[in-house]
């Protein structure tokens, strides 16, 4: 097999989890139109009307994950691509962060990718072929006010994908991290909604402060999240974590 056929996507298995919508809906269409049978797993995946295999799982719990792995692998064979893209943003003050909101936020972003990656990489290991892509967040890697739970689990998640990059050199399992700032989503629409009832500004005036925290002050647009994990896993880059926007 040359390089080329190795880093193809076309005809391999990939569980995206939360892939019913947002950014990772855009991955999710992005991955089957390059080929690749796809597996959405989330909360609310049989609600939502989506042309792939799609798994009702709450990504915190342990057996659960494990029987939604069994299913996928049953309809689409061994996992060889996993995007953890899952994940819960709550904004506050740190003296106002319960216990509860902090242990749901570290569970749901960084437990749940630990949990479900360590189950796709049974599959990896034995194919000597993997791509692992987590989403991670600008926060990731550079913090960010009243998110403290949202800030510590993605900084997990790069710590993680770090570890495990160094791990599996030479076995031709590749992981990497994208980290985009504020992004086209649900998220984006509560971020702006909470700025404007805080600061009595309007909505436009609201995204675009929120626009200015983001590389280049522009939001990004979930295709260009679906875009570079293309490219990552059309490649053989391993241990990076690449912000957008890019540039």
């Amino acid at each position: 097999m040359n390089a080329n056929d190795r880093n193809s996507i076309r005809g391999r298995h990939a569980v995206v989890t939360g892939g019913g919508k947002g950014i990772g809906r855009a991955i999710s269409d992005a991955l089957a139109e390059r080929g690749a049978r796809v597996s959405v797993f989330s909360r609310t995946a049989s609600q939502q009307p989506l042309p792939y295999l799609s798994i009702d799982v709450d990504i915190t719990d342990e057996s659960a994950i494990e029987r939604a792995f069994a299913a996928a692998r049953e309809t689409n064979g061994p996992v060889e691509i996993l995007v953890n893209n899952s994940g819960i943003a709550e904004s506050a003050p740190l003296l106002r962060t319960s216990t509860h909101l902090w242990n749901r936020t570290i569970a749901t972003n960084l437990t749940g990718t630990f949990l479900c990656t360590r189950i796709a990489l049974h599959d990896m290991l034995a194919a000597n072929y993997g791509r692992i892509v987590n989403v991670a967040s600008i926060a990731a890697l550079y913090g960010g006010p009243y998110l403290a739970a949202y800030t510590a689990s993605k900084h997990g998640v790069i710590g993680l994908g770090r570890s495990l990059a160094a791990e599996l050199t030479d076995t031709g399992i590749m992981v990497n991290a994208i980290c985009p700032g504020y992004t086209e989503s649900e998220m984006l629409q509560r971020a702006i909604a909470n700025v404007a009832s805080k600061t009595g500004k309007s909505r436009a005036d609201a995204r675009a402060q929120i626009a200015q925290m983001n590389p280049g002050g522009r939001i990004v647009e979930a295709k260009e999240v679906a875009d570079l994990l293309i490219e990552l896993c059309e490649s053989a880059r391993n241990g990076e974590e690449i912000v957008l926007p890019r540039g």
